[in-house]
């Protein structure tokens, strides 16, 4: 079985490094897709949902890496991942999170759901 978790990590990861939104939603998201933050209860739908979440996502950052800790894919694809990034301010963070990955039979994300605490994002985030 192909893992189609592994392979959305691989592509997030080259995201990271190229910045090119375009291209990782094109080959990565369904038309169809629907995007959730729970946390913030942002809902976003089809390519265009995609492409302001991982705009949205990239802007805040000068620099971002994540390590994927645990990759799993069965039904659903499961990572678990660590990230270390520069602000746009300048200030460096490391964050972990979760996200959920729904594939449909296409192989492409049909559904994106991702957990992750944001206190690190603001200023003076131990206050």
């Amino acid at each position: 079985m192909t893992n189609l978790a592994q392979q959305f990590a691989d592509r997030l990861t080259e995201l990271e490094a190229s910045g090119d939104v375009d291209s990782f939603v094109s080959a990565v998201f369904a038309d169809d897709t629907e995007l959730v933050r729970p946390e913030t209860r942002q809902q976003l739908t089809d390519h265009d949902g995609a492409h302001r979440f991982w705009t949205e996502y990239l802007s805040q950052f000068t620099k971002v890496q994540s390590t994927f800790n645990r990759v799993h894919y069965s039904d659903i694809g499961v990572l678990e991942w660590t990230s270390s990034a520069q602000l746009a301010h300048g200030t460096d963070i490391t964050y972990a999170g979760v996200s959920l990955l729904d594939f449909n039979d296409q192989g492409q994300v049909s559904r994106f759901c991702t957990y992750y605490d944001t206190r690190v994002f603001q200023p003076n985030p131990g206050s």
